[in-house]
């Protein structure tokens, strides 16, 4: 007897979904200034896969700062509130495709390292909140995107096996996380992460620089015999 198996779909948010990543450049740009702080070249590289209270622990201990780790998040959420609510854009055909992923019944999760008072509102603002099941941040996790704990809580609320998700990512650090718990997992190009992407190609199961070159899964047959 064949029985289907059912796919479902883990989306990044920022560089992936969202257009966002320059936003955290010129908030950690405007940050820095404001204290009179070089920001350091490898500041970017080493906070990326991090959850959000993570980056402020280490921003404050590296830097020796004056404020708690909260009052730093506070800060940032409310620099980048603006951007989220008022410019932010999705990627070019990332609508089309959820819907798309959605009319064929697949079911969709956000798993991204913005805080929820930044998610939610972000997705209103590119209205596509309604295409997902489910919402996931790394504050809800042990560790961040180093570590599949993320999607993996994903792929445990949607109700799929970690071998039927097809994650989209834009960060070296997830692809490698979520292809080691077996999961697809597809690249999406960003400028953030240019530096990566002949990498990327290299590790991902597919690479995109948008969404019209995402793969049909609702074509696939995920089927096993018993």
């Amino acid at each position: 007897m064949v029985a289907r198996q059912p796919l479902g779909c883990v989306f990044d948010m920022d560089g992936t979904l969202l257009d966002s990543m320059g936003v955290w450049t010129q908030v950690d740009i405007d940050f820095f200034a404001k204290r009179g702080i070089e920001m350091p070249e490898d500041y970017g590289r080493k906070v990326v896969a991090m959850p959000f209270e993570r980056i402020a622990d280490y921003t404050v201990e590296r830097f020796h700062l004056p404020e708690n780790p909260q009052q730093i998040m506070d800060e940032w959420n409310d620099m980048a509130r603006h951007a989220y609510t008022t410019t932010v854009q999705v990627k070019p055909h990332a609508v089309e495709y959820l819907r798309s992923l959605r009319h064929h019944g697949i079911p969709m999760a956000v798993a991204t390292s913005l805080p929820p008072s930044l998610r939610d509102p972000a997705l209103d603002h590119a209205g596509i909140h309604e295409y997902f099941e489910v919402l996931c941040s790394t504050d809800e996790v042990p560790h961040g995107k180093e570590s599949a704990d993320i999607y993996l809580l994903a792929a445990e609320r949607l109700g799929v096996e970690p071998r039927n998700c097809v994650v989209y990512e834009d960060i070296l650090s997830g692809i490698l996380s979520a292809k080691g718990v077996g999961m697809e997992a597809w690249a999406m190009f960003d400028e953030s992460s240019r530096k990566d992407w002949r990498r990327l190609q290299q590790v991902a199961d597919g690479a995109i620089t948008d969404f019209s070159q995402a793969p049909p899964l609702w074509l696939r047959e995920k089927s096993e015999t018993r």
